[in-house]
């Protein structure tokens, strides 16, 4: 692909939008008369044509919900375009805490006072999608741009939200406690043994009190690595079904052994060395740390003046694995099934343009620090200059995405780790004890796992 003519495109469309932005106005009922816009088509296979009337040019005013605002919600920016486009449409947006937008979201929904577009987030996804339309778009086209896409269809092949960019974990180190430990950057690790021999370079004691960490994974930390431990080894986190946790089983025993043994042999870290990984990590205490895209959001808050740098995370050999671990997305918007049929055909229409449009990725790789599941922006070198989108672009497609998990699974694994760390537990007694909780709580459950939809499933044995 050819990425002087993307960016000489994207000038193009931009500048094009900054022209129609001076003939239009966004006021209440505008009646629009140009179908012409004067605009290229945009998008790779997933094309959007912007040369249309919409909702025949008529006014028309839309809601849009989020839990975010214009700095956490690319959803703003794309709004902003589109209305510069089709001065009859205005939006009107809702901002809802977190906490309250999962009651009252649901609850709106199920009128046709309802928002036209809301934003969603998919570990909420039975709440919404009783109320969510199918998206109106070109499974094949969507296939084509969108490497994540396939995992988010139903049976008939039909999306409510697709990824509009994904995250996963990487290594963060803190520069200054590498330079003192002697190392540069030709030590960074790419297998854990590696790991493991410059955790303990970045480890210091101070007679039997440990203070500093070489490579912390307390707290939440066993949580977030356990399952990419596992399908590093070729294990899957659910059964053939897709419907029962798989969490006692051989490869998890080993590798909650592993981790053990950070501890217990290697003493890079210790029980009582704090439960809050990031925040040593924060304090300067913590040589490395587990940590996917957020870190780096809560660092630049509570943190600022760390110097810190990423990697990939290791894997157990030098050889390709089964996948590098697992990942989740940010979703696009959902459409409500309530709304008029005037107000779902602007709502579809709005989503074909920000699936096309590679602005909107753009916007959201800069507001959610994640990166871009669209393929033709998977190479891009702005893109790439972040560090954490450079540690992540060479294993995109050897990520797996397990499913709107149920909680139970992170929460249950997380038990059993802190029941053999801090409770003496054996790791068999645990591990079975966490299965049979995840059992128990998944019984009613309808949840079954995406894990066969990955593009290398075939390789599991």
């Amino acid at each position: 692909m050819n990425i002087r003519k993307i960016c000489i495109s994207c000038v193009a469309v931009l500048g094009m939008l900054a022209s129609v932005s001076a003939c239009g106005s966004n006021s209440a009922g505008v009646t629009d008369t140009k179908k012409d816009k004067g605009l290229p088509v945009m998008g790779e296979a997933l094309k959007y044509n912007p040369n249309h009337l919409v909702n025949q040019g008529k006014p028309i005013a839309l809601e849009y919900w989020s839990w975010g605002d214009s700095s956490t919600d690319p959803i703003y920016d794309m709004i902003k375009q589109y209305t510069k486009i089709y001065p009859n449409v205005t939006f009107k947006t809702k901002n809802v805490a977190w906490d309250d937008y999962w009651t009252k979201l649901p609850l709106a929904l199920k009128g046709k006072s309802g928002p036209a577009l809301f934003n969603i987030h998919n570990s909420k996804d039975e709440l919404i999608r009783p109320y969510a339309a199918d998206y109106n778009v070109d499974k094949a086209a969507m296939e084509a741009d969108y490497s994540s896409s396939v995992a988010h269809e139903d049976s008939n092949g039909k999306v409510k939200y697709i990824d509009s960019v994904i995250n996963t974990g990487n290594i963060y180190y803190n520069k200054k406690l590498w330079k003192e430990a002697g190392l540069t950057e030709a030590d960074i690790p790419t297998t854990w043994d590696e790991l493991r021999e410059v955790a303990k370079k970045l480890t210091k004691w101070n007679g039997s009190k440990m203070v500093q960490a070489g490579f912390n994974v307390n707290g939440d930390a066993y949580a977030a690595i356990n399952q990419g431990l596992n399908y590093q080894r070729g294990e899957l986190a659910f059964d053939k079904s897709g419907k029962k946790p798989n969490f006692d089983n051989k490869i998890t025993r080993e590798n909650m052994q592993f981790l053990k043994n950070l501890y217990d042999k290697d003493k890079v870290i210790a029980t009582d060395f704090g439960t809050d990984y990031t925040q040593s990590f924060g304090n300067g205490q913590s040589g490395m740390v587990y940590a996917w895209g957020w870190l780096e959001g809560l660092l630049k808050e509570k943190y600022p003046n760390v110097e810190y740098g990423i990697f990939p995370t290791p894997t157990f050999t030098k050889e390709t694995p089964f996948a590098y671990d697992r990942y989740n997305g940010e979703s696009t918007p959902g459409i409500n099934a309530h709304q008029s049929k005037e107000q779902q055909a602007v709502a579809q229409d709005f989503i074909k343009f920000i699936l096309a449009n590679d602005a909107f990725i753009r916007s959201a790789v800069k507001h959610l620090n994640s990166f871009p599941a669209k393929k033709s922006l998977q190479n891009d070198p702005e893109i790439l200059k972040a560090p954490v989108m450079a540690a992540i672009q060479p294993r995109v497609n050897r990520l797996i995405w397990p499913g709107i998990t149920p909680s139970t699974v992170e929460t249950s694994s997380k038990a059993a780790f802190q029941n053999v760390m801090q409770n003496g537990q054996s790791i068999d007694s645990a591990v079975k004890e966490a299965q049979a909780t995840m059992v128990k709580d998944m019984k009613n459950s309808n949840f079954k796992s995406a894990e066969s939809k990955y593009e290398f499933f075939k390789e599991h044995k």
